[in-house]
């Protein structure tokens, strides 16, 4: 057998290397225009520079439809042409408008398609009137799913008949898709949300879809929602997990029915593996003791893949004293807090930058025009005009992989096996508290948001009930998250359940990012309070101080507020008012973490 060594192995695109009057643009390749793209992937030069190198802009207009004509050429869907023979059978350019409404009305959604070219017909021979229904096709798949997700009467603005080089240039079916207006603070609102972002994902796909499987006179299926409610406990047998979930019907798409999953596994800090297929919503895995593992579920059916559910991690330790089950709370993903007075109206990312879905490159910088009356105007000073400290930066939002980094220290305090499962799992009673002597619930930067279609309660009616059952059963019950006391402030059955229970009250909320320091334990610890493309920024932290006989832990520096409380009575609790896993040193989380099993067990 041979060898073959690796002298540098390149992970994702690089950066921008194309220099256009001398200089390059400094950013990453994947936000660069596609005339550079282009250039660096070694089209000819006819492609990408038909305006012979004077007019990038032109020239980035026109590459994206001369690329597309290439790579179909000689295929036959694009017969005319010479090129690369890739049966590419339509283009879909999705674009954001200008334009404002000045009473807060949605601007919505255009298409775009041109008939009026090559004597009406596609290089294939068909009408040019295929790309006027790819348009009508996806702006009713668009519409339909963001009022079922939202009950929202989304604007159909219009389709255009219009002589635009996306829609004229290429050889198969085109349109323009003008999905909102990037100027509209209506419209933005829902923009900036990662959810809603889903929703027309999916439904833009879900459009092709229907458009080429027609094209082609047969029957399409769409691909399954994410699992949820997966959950892994330890199995009957020894040194075995049991892990399991609920497949997801999507009450739009009758043909999105699950038919089978796929577990993927990783071991410690490696890669996922290639995945099992599995038929049912279980799973049995043999683990090895003294190794952390993670599992993440999607489904599968004819129609492809969904998204992967949450990671979940396990732990056998070799010589076991206890038994830890780690809660996944924090599932918020948003677009930044929204500011939206009388005279003002945008987004605050000092704030709340929001939670992006992994990471976020959307953001040139934070808004510096608020005024409303500025509204439709350009530069500086005009509503929604920001800085550009923010351009190229990946911003880190919610990974969904947060247990393994409690986990990880867990495993290292030595005696403790643990596993996790999702919040759902728990408030549905498919995993029962009291059977963990140690429970860890994440809540990261987890809370209720009136701006957010999504419900994010840091402890909903039905956690709150189980919660306080399993604290009077005698439970040892940690829980992390930044709005843990604002989140729960506002009515008096939370403000009980907090007080009572858990032993805290809320006590105001550290806006400074001036300071990114904690002091507990014996240690000073920090956590990233700004936007960064390491692990996601902590805005705002929570001061709760003790209440009935617990006391305090952490305190925040400078101004000594009360970061964190603990209780020991019938039942022990250990609450911070910043998220664990945002504590930025692996030897911090790994002492702190042994400092809290410790004080639950300690007689």
């Amino acid at each position: 057998h041979g060898v073959v060594c690796a002298d540098a192995v390149r992970f994702g695109g690089g950066m921008g290397n194309i220099a256009r009057g001398g200089k390059i643009s400094g950013l990453p390749r994947y936000l660069e225009g596609a005339r550079y793209s282009a250039q660096w992937a070694g089209m000819p030069y006819e492609v990408y520079a038909g305006r012979k190198g004077e007019n990038d802009y032109t020239d980035d207009i026109n590459t994206r439809s001369n690329v597309i004509n290439y790579l179909s050429g000689s295929s036959v869907y694009n017969p005319q042409q010479s090129g690369l023979g890739v049966p590419l059978e339509m283009t879909m350019a999705l674009h954001s408008d200008a334009g404002c409404s000045k009473t807060d009305e949605l601007i919505g959604s255009l298409g775009i398609y041109t008939t009026d070219f090559n004597n009406g017909k596609l290089n294939a021979g068909t009408d040019r009137y295929a790309s006027r229904d790819l348009a009508d096709i996806l702006l009713t798949q668009i519409q339909k799913d963001i009022y079922s997700s939202y009950s929202l009467p989304w604007t159909r603005r219009s389709m255009w008949n219009r002589n635009y080089s996306e829609t004229r240039l290429p050889a198969t079916p085109s349109t323009i898709i003008e999905l909102l207006s990037h100027q509209n603070f209506a419209d933005m609102q829902l923009g900036h949300d990662p959810n809603f972002k889903f929703t027309v994902g999916r439904a833009i796909y879900k459009g092709i879809l229907q458009f080429i499987t027609n094209q082609h006179d047969k029957e399409y299926i769409v691909q399954p929602l994410p699992v949820s409610n997966f959950a892994i406990q330890f199995g009957k047998k020894k040194n075995t997990l049991e892990l399991s979930w609920k497949g997801e019907d999507d009450p739009q798409e009758p043909t999105a029915r699950p038919r089978e999953y796929i577990v993927y596994t990783r071991i410690g800090y490696g890669g996922f593996d290639n995945g099992t297929l599995v038929s049912k919503t279980s799973h049995t895995v043999k683990i090895e003791p003294g190794l952390v593992y993670s599992f993440k579920v999607t489904a599968v059916n004819r129609g492809g893949e969904s998204f992967p559910s949450e990671i979940l991690s396990a732990y056998k330790a070799k010589r076991e004293q206890g038994k830890v089950i780690i809660i996944n709370g924090f599932d918020r993903i948003s677009g930044p807090a929204v500011v939206n007075t009388s005279d003002k109206a945008g987004f605050d990312l000092m704030q709340d930058p929001g939670v992006p879905y992994i990471s976020n490159i959307s953001f040139c910088g934070a808004q510096t025009g608020f005024d409303r009356t500025q509204a439709g105007k350009e530069g500086k000073g005009s509503l929604g005009h920001s800085g550009n400290e923010l351009e190229g930066m990946k911003i880190a939002g919610n990974t969904f992989d947060y247990p393994f980094i409690h986990g990880k220290a867990i495993q290292a305090a030595g005696k403790y096996s643990f596993v996790s499962c999702s919040d759902e799992a728990v408030e549905n009673g498919l995993v029962t508290l009291e059977d963990y002597p140690v429970v860890d619930y994440i809540l990261g930067l987890e809370k209720e948001d009136p701006a957010s279609k999504a419900y994010y309660k840091t402890f909903s009616s039905a956690m709150q009930r189980i919660m306080t059952s399993y604290c009077q059963a005698g439970g040892n019950l940690f829980v992390s998250g930044a709005y843990v006391g604002s989140d729960m402030s506002g009515t008096q059955g939370n403000r009980e359940f907090t007080e009572k229970i858990l032993k805290y009250g809320y006590q105001g909320s550290l806006t400074d990012k001036s300071s990114n320091q904690i002091k507990g334990l014996g240690r000073t610890i920090t956590i990233p309070r700004l936007p960064n493309e390491s692990s996601y920024a902590v805005p705002t932290a929570d001061c709760i101080v003790p209440v009935d006989t617990a006391f305090p832990v952490f305190t925040y520096a400078p101004g000594n507020q009360s970061a964190g409380i603990a209780y020991k009575g019938n039942y022990r609790t250990f609450v911070l008012g910043f998220p664990f896993e945002s504590i930025q040193s692996e030897a911090d989380r790994t002492t702190i973490m042994a400092g809290i099993l410790g004080f639950f067990t300690q007689k």
